[in-house]
Protein backbone atom coordinates (compact mmCIF):
# COMPACT_ATOMS: atom_id res chain seq x y z
CA UNK A 1 0.00 0.00 0.00
CA UNK A 2 1.17 3.51 -0.82
CA UNK A 3 1.22 5.58 2.36
CA UNK A 4 -1.71 7.98 1.92
CA UNK A 5 -3.06 10.84 4.02
CA UNK A 6 -5.90 13.31 3.69
CA UNK A 7 -4.66 16.84 4.21
CA UNK A 8 -5.43 20.53 3.98
CA UNK A 9 -3.42 23.04 1.98
CA UNK A 10 -2.24 25.80 4.31
CA UNK A 11 -0.37 28.00 1.83
CA UNK A 12 3.04 28.69 0.31
CA UNK A 13 6.26 29.98 1.83
CA UNK A 14 10.00 29.52 1.34
CA UNK A 15 12.72 27.80 3.35
CA UNK A 16 16.47 27.32 3.15
CA UNK A 17 17.94 23.87 2.63
CA UNK A 18 21.23 22.53 4.05
CA UNK A 19 23.15 24.25 1.25
CA UNK A 20 21.48 27.63 1.90
CA UNK A 21 19.40 27.47 -1.24
CA UNK A 22 15.99 29.16 -1.05
CA UNK A 23 13.25 26.69 -1.94
CA UNK A 24 9.56 27.57 -2.53
CA UNK A 25 7.36 25.13 -0.62
CA UNK A 26 3.71 24.42 0.00
CA UNK A 27 2.72 23.74 3.60
CA UNK A 28 0.18 20.93 4.02
CA UNK A 29 -1.48 19.80 7.23
CA UNK A 30 -1.68 16.04 6.64
CA UNK A 31 -3.44 13.77 9.10
CA UNK A 32 -3.62 12.28 11.56
CA UNK A 33 -5.99 9.97 9.70
CA UNK A 34 -7.61 7.16 11.70
CA UNK A 35 -8.62 3.99 9.87
CA UNK A 36 -12.43 3.86 9.86
CA UNK A 37 -12.93 0.69 7.82
CA UNK A 38 -10.88 -2.20 6.43
CA UNK A 39 -12.03 -3.92 3.26
CA UNK A 40 -10.65 -7.29 2.19
CA UNK A 41 -11.00 -9.38 -0.91
CA UNK A 42 -12.87 -12.04 1.04
CA UNK A 43 -15.62 -9.73 2.30
CA UNK A 44 -15.75 -6.92 -0.27
CA UNK A 45 -14.01 -8.32 -3.35
CA UNK A 46 -11.02 -6.00 -3.07
CA UNK A 47 -8.47 -4.78 -0.52
CA UNK A 48 -8.73 -1.21 0.71
CA UNK A 49 -8.55 1.08 3.71
CA UNK A 50 -10.98 3.86 4.51
CA UNK A 51 -9.38 6.76 6.37
CA UNK A 52 -10.87 9.91 7.88
CA UNK A 53 -9.78 13.49 8.50
CA UNK A 54 -11.02 16.78 10.01
CA UNK A 55 -13.23 17.03 13.05
CA UNK A 56 -16.95 17.65 12.74
CA UNK A 57 -19.56 18.34 15.39
CA UNK A 58 -21.93 15.46 16.09
CA UNK A 59 -24.97 17.70 15.61
CA UNK A 60 -23.89 18.36 12.01
CA UNK A 61 -23.56 14.68 11.11
CA UNK A 62 -26.25 12.43 9.69
CA UNK A 63 -27.40 9.28 11.44
CA UNK A 64 -25.74 7.18 8.74
CA UNK A 65 -22.39 8.91 9.34
CA UNK A 66 -22.68 8.50 13.10
CA UNK A 67 -23.57 4.81 12.75
CA UNK A 68 -20.70 4.13 10.37
CA UNK A 69 -18.11 5.76 12.65
CA UNK A 70 -19.63 4.18 15.76
CA UNK A 71 -18.57 0.75 14.49
CA UNK A 72 -14.97 1.98 14.61
CA UNK A 73 -15.46 3.70 17.98
CA UNK A 74 -14.73 7.02 16.27
CA UNK A 75 -16.64 10.27 15.97
CA UNK A 76 -16.46 13.67 14.31
CA UNK A 77 -14.80 12.82 11.00
CA UNK A 78 -16.20 14.78 8.07
CA UNK A 79 -13.85 13.61 5.31
CA UNK A 80 -13.56 9.95 4.37
CA UNK A 81 -11.39 8.52 1.61
CA UNK A 82 -10.81 4.98 0.39
CA UNK A 83 -7.28 3.83 -0.45
CA UNK A 84 -6.75 0.66 -2.46
CA UNK A 85 -4.17 -1.90 -1.30
CA UNK A 86 -2.36 -4.50 -3.39
CA UNK A 87 -2.54 -7.14 -0.65
CA UNK A 88 -4.49 -7.56 2.55
CA UNK A 89 -4.12 -4.37 4.63
CA UNK A 90 -1.74 -4.54 7.57
CA UNK A 91 -3.70 -1.86 9.43
CA UNK A 92 -6.77 -2.42 11.58
CA UNK A 93 -9.76 -0.24 12.43
CA UNK A 94 -8.69 2.41 14.91
CA UNK A 95 -5.07 2.62 13.77
CA UNK A 96 -3.84 6.09 12.88
CA UNK A 97 -1.78 7.17 9.86
CA UNK A 98 0.50 10.19 10.31
CA UNK A 99 3.12 12.17 8.40
CA UNK A 100 5.78 10.01 10.02
CA UNK A 101 5.09 7.52 7.23
CA UNK A 102 6.85 9.89 4.82
CA UNK A 103 10.58 10.60 4.80
CA UNK A 104 12.41 13.84 4.15
CA UNK A 105 13.85 13.76 0.62
CA UNK A 106 11.30 11.24 -0.65
CA UNK A 107 8.81 11.85 -3.47
CA UNK A 108 5.03 12.14 -3.13
CA UNK A 109 1.99 12.66 -5.34
CA UNK A 110 -0.51 15.40 -4.46
CA UNK A 111 -4.11 15.05 -5.65
CA UNK A 112 -6.41 18.05 -5.46
CA UNK A 113 -8.99 20.18 -7.25
CA UNK A 114 -7.69 23.23 -9.10
CA UNK A 115 -9.01 26.72 -8.44
CA UNK A 116 -12.21 27.56 -10.28
CA UNK A 117 -11.80 30.45 -12.73
CA UNK A 118 -15.39 30.71 -13.90
CA UNK A 119 -16.38 31.20 -17.56
CA UNK A 120 -13.36 32.34 -19.58
CA UNK A 121 -12.56 33.08 -23.20
CA UNK A 122 -10.00 31.36 -25.39
CA UNK A 123 -7.21 33.87 -24.69
CA UNK A 124 -7.15 33.13 -20.97
CA UNK A 125 -8.39 29.53 -21.10
CA UNK A 126 -6.20 28.23 -23.95
CA UNK A 127 -3.59 31.00 -24.35
CA UNK A 128 -4.91 31.85 -27.82
CA UNK A 129 -3.12 34.61 -29.69
CA UNK A 130 -6.20 36.68 -30.53
CA UNK A 131 -6.36 39.33 -33.24
CA UNK A 132 -4.97 42.82 -33.81
CA UNK A 133 -5.33 45.17 -30.86
CA UNK A 134 -5.95 48.39 -32.79
CA UNK A 135 -7.03 50.06 -36.05
CA UNK A 136 -10.69 49.07 -35.72
CA UNK A 137 -10.17 45.40 -36.47
CA UNK A 138 -13.10 44.44 -34.17
CA UNK A 139 -11.30 41.16 -33.61
CA UNK A 140 -9.31 41.30 -30.40
CA UNK A 141 -9.99 38.38 -28.07
CA UNK A 142 -12.51 36.43 -30.11
CA UNK A 143 -12.42 32.76 -31.04
CA UNK A 144 -12.20 33.22 -34.79
CA UNK A 145 -13.39 30.71 -37.39
CA UNK A 146 -14.28 27.27 -36.03
CA UNK A 147 -16.18 25.69 -38.94
CA UNK A 148 -15.01 24.10 -42.18
CA UNK A 149 -17.65 25.25 -44.68
CA UNK A 150 -20.00 22.68 -46.20
CA UNK A 151 -17.48 19.85 -46.09
CA UNK A 152 -17.26 18.36 -43.48
CA UNK A 153 -19.91 20.75 -42.19
CA UNK A 154 -19.11 20.33 -38.52
CA UNK A 155 -16.69 21.46 -35.84
CA UNK A 156 -13.86 19.02 -35.14
CA UNK A 157 -13.49 17.63 -31.65
CA UNK A 158 -10.80 19.37 -29.63
CA UNK A 159 -11.51 22.84 -31.04
CA UNK A 160 -10.60 25.43 -28.41
CA UNK A 161 -13.69 27.30 -27.20
CA UNK A 162 -14.72 29.53 -24.32
CA UNK A 163 -16.04 27.69 -21.28
CA UNK A 164 -15.68 26.80 -17.63
CA UNK A 165 -12.05 27.01 -16.57
CA UNK A 166 -10.51 25.23 -13.60
CA UNK A 167 -12.26 23.29 -10.82
CA UNK A 168 -10.88 19.96 -12.06
CA UNK A 169 -9.17 17.10 -10.26
CA UNK A 170 -5.44 17.11 -10.95
CA UNK A 171 -2.47 15.05 -9.74
CA UNK A 172 1.01 16.53 -9.27
CA UNK A 173 3.53 13.68 -9.41
CA UNK A 174 6.98 13.20 -7.91
CA UNK A 175 7.06 16.27 -5.68
CA UNK A 176 9.96 16.47 -3.23
CA UNK A 177 9.35 16.34 0.52
CA UNK A 178 11.52 19.16 1.90
CA UNK A 179 10.63 18.99 5.59
CA UNK A 180 8.34 17.11 7.97
CA UNK A 181 7.04 18.28 11.34
CA UNK A 182 5.42 15.21 12.98
CA UNK A 183 4.47 17.09 16.15
CA UNK A 184 2.44 19.62 14.11
CA UNK A 185 1.26 17.17 11.40
CA UNK A 186 2.85 19.40 8.76
CA UNK A 187 4.67 18.44 5.59
CA UNK A 188 6.53 20.87 3.31
CA UNK A 189 6.40 20.06 -0.40
CA UNK A 190 8.66 21.70 -2.98
CA UNK A 191 6.65 23.70 -5.50
CA UNK A 192 2.93 24.39 -5.82
CA UNK A 193 -0.01 22.01 -5.50
CA UNK A 194 -3.58 22.23 -6.86
CA UNK A 195 -6.28 24.11 -5.01
CA UNK A 196 -6.82 27.23 -2.93
CA UNK A 197 -5.58 27.74 0.60
CA UNK A 198 -7.69 25.56 2.86
CA UNK A 199 -8.57 23.10 0.10
CA UNK A 200 -8.55 19.37 0.76
CA UNK A 201 -5.75 17.38 -0.86
CA UNK A 202 -4.61 13.78 -0.88
CA UNK A 203 -0.93 13.10 -0.16
CA UNK A 204 0.46 9.69 -1.11
CA UNK A 205 3.81 8.05 -1.76
CA UNK A 206 4.82 8.57 -5.39
CA UNK A 207 3.57 5.88 -7.76
CA UNK A 208 6.14 6.70 -10.43
CA UNK A 209 9.20 7.61 -8.44
CA UNK A 210 11.75 8.78 -11.03
CA UNK A 211 14.62 8.46 -8.56
CA UNK A 212 13.79 4.80 -8.04
CA UNK A 213 13.53 4.19 -11.79
CA UNK A 214 16.91 5.72 -12.58
CA UNK A 215 18.79 4.13 -9.71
Amino acid sequence: MLHTLIGKKIGMTQVYDDENRLIPVTVIEAGPCPVTQVKTEGTDGFNALQIGFVGKKAKNMSSAQKGHLKKASLAGLSQLKEVRCEGEPAYRVGDTLTVSGFAQGSKVDIIGVTKGRGFQGVVKRWNAKGGPSSHGSMFHRRVGAIGLCQDPGRVFKGQIMPGHMGNKRRTMQNLLVVKIYPDKNLILIKGSVPGHNGAQVLVRSAKKNRMAQTS
